[in-house]
């Protein structure tokens, strides 16, 4: 699943009239460049959420062909359903077993073919070193099992393979996923590993825009 639906607030106004998966980096949209890394890993089926300018995205990606992938939508309405509440809602097209969530505004060399899910864990999740702007972080690693502490912690990267028994007594429609990460954190349910590779959160004009000269610089 590729979480499509936020307004990127912080990049206006760039988003107020294209949404933030669509802008483009390197000469082509940041969700692009997703699609084409899901579709060389052997992911053929794909789910993208939407909210903020739906529309545009539609047209800009169609059913997903052009980049070898098959894309159903979940459209959420004029709301987006925040994090937990988008990938809540698209549950019923995502199937019984594991399945992989992207954030679609961040950029990343992450092999998304090589994650898995180790047995009796809810959540696997990708972490990396903390950039400028999370300088404390989000969790810590003990080996391979993701704990809460104050200190000697990484960033959350955008990327995580689920179960859906993490979702097991969620209601509502919006809701953040923190809450139920915490949950599962404190029932030792949530595995994860350190990338130390490619990894960007594209969250302001000034983040972008040092991404498309690096990325320009290697073509």
């Amino acid at each position: 699943m590729l979480l499509a639906a936020g307004r990127g607030e912080r990049m206006r106004p760039i988003t107020d009239a294209l949404p933030k998966p669509l802008v483009p980096v390197a000469g082509k949209p940041l969700i692009a460049w997703h699609l084409a890394s899901l579709a060389r890993a052997g992911f053929r089926e794909v789910i993208v959420n939407t909210s903020w300018l739906a529309e545009a995205l539609h047209a800009a990606l169609g059913d997903g062909s052009a980049w070898g992938v098959s894309i159903t939508w979940s459209d959420e309405g004029p709301v987006p359903l925040e994090t937990g509440g988008g990938i809540f809602r698209a549950a019923p097209l995502l199937g019984p077993g594991p399945f992989l969530v992207v954030n679609a505004d961040i950029w990343t060399d992450i092999d998304f073919g090589g994650l898995s899910l180790e047995e009796g864990a809810h959540a696997h999740l990708v972490l990396v070193p903390n950039p400028p702007h999370n300088a404390r972080g989000d969790f810590g690693l003990d080996g391979d099992l993701v704990v809460g502490r104050d200190t000697d912690r990484f960033t959350y990267s955008g990327v995580g393979v689920f179960r859906r028994e993490f979702f097991d007594g969620a209601s509502g429609e919006r809701f953040p996923l923190l809450p139920l990460l915490n949950r599962a954190i404190a029932a030792r349910r949530v595995r994860g590993e350190l990338h130390r590779g490619a990894w960007s959160d594209v969250g302001t004009a000034e983040r972008l825009a040092a991404l498309d000269a690096r990325l320009r610089a290697l073509q």
